[in-house]
């Protein structure tokens, strides 16, 4: 019998590259759309849009909504990911640089690897805890070098917490029986909306619909772009290619969001930060590596990806 052949075809990695280039471009469309609309506002409008158009997907592709179980576990998955989750980085980011608060998003594997144990789902290996430690280490020396430039602490604190608010996201939708990606993300956006729109009343916000083009640009693309193009192609990413090497997009997201960044917004984050960030991704990268032997895990299961 013939040998399986191994050549991975190149449409791969242009899913790949398309995905690390819309995840690494969504933290810099949420700064540049801080500046116009109200944030937390912002993030409810792109929930309302996202909303319906995952369950139109869902509904022309026949896809099963989830019930009992898988339901309640989509919907915790909306709270955190998307009410908590964004409405804290939304905030987060009218003050601190789209780089940084992507690199923050690298730990969410890691944090999850933490997490995953209080509710007895993984057990914690000793390479997960030194790499979440490693990376804890990189996240001090971020906020050492932000601080440094005057960068407010508490925007900086509430992008660290939206990341550890995606990582028990991602807990509580393993947590639940297995279900299909698009039902479970339009239930979580629907869930995530008023939770958003909650507290953008508590905020104060003003509570307008964009006046032009300009202001409903970045909202639109973080919708088309970000929670339906690029989480498609990488819901089908990860059903044919190896999950671990789709997970690397984690790993290329930051780098990306750095640059462009740079780029578009003249962010120059303190040379300490580059260490930092230096130590997250290494540590990432440690974790991601799965031991000799290590079982694959299987894919098709609904989750959080490596955006925003």
């Amino acid at each position: 019998m013939a040998a399986r052949s191994t050549t991975v075809p190149p449409v791969v990695y242009v899913a790949f590259a398309l995905c690390c280039l819309i995840w690494g471009s969504t933290f810099l469309a949420i700064r540049i759309g801080t500046e116009t609309v109200p944030p937390v506002w912002g993030a409810a409008l792109r929930l309302a849009l996202a909303a319906p158009a995952l369950a139109a997907i869902a509904l022309a592709t026949r896809a099963h909504w989830p019930r009992g179980g898988a339901l309640r576990g989509a919907m915790w998955f909306g709270f955190f990911n998307y009410g908590v989750n964004l409405s804290l980085l939304y905030w987060g980011e009218q003050t601190v640089p789209s780089g940084i608060a992507a690199v923050f998003y690298a730990t969410v594997p890691l944090s999850t690897a933490l997490l995953a144990p209080l509710f007895r789902i993984e057990l914690l290996s000793p390479r997960k805890v030194a790499a979440a430690v490693a990376a804890l280490c990189g996240v001090a020396v971020i906020f050492a070098g932000e601080l440094s430039l005057a960068v407010p602490f508490a925007g900086l604190a509430a992008i660290l917490c939206a990341a550890t608010a995606a990582a028990l996201s991602t807990v509580m939708l393993k947590r639940a029986p297995r279900q299909d990606t698009v039902p479970a993300n339009a239930i979580a956006a629907l869930v995530g909306l008023p939770v958003c729109v909650a507290v953008s009343v508590l905020l104060g916000e003003p509570r307008d619909l964009p006046a032009t083009a300009a202001a409903w640009f970045p909202i639109l693309y973080l919708v088309v772009a970000g929670s339906l193009g690029a989480y498609l192609l990488y819901t089908w990413l990860i059903k044919t290619w190896s999950v671990t090497n789709a997970s690397y997009i984690g790993v290329v997201v930051p780098i990306v969001a750095v640059i462009l960044g740079a780029i578009v917004k003249q962010e120059r984050p303190a040379p300490l930060t580059f260490v930092g960030a230096a130590i997250v991704i290494a540590a990432v990268v440690y974790a991601l590596r799965p031991p000799a032997r290590a079982a694959v895990p299987r894919a098709g299961r609904a989750g959080l990806a490596p955006g925003a």
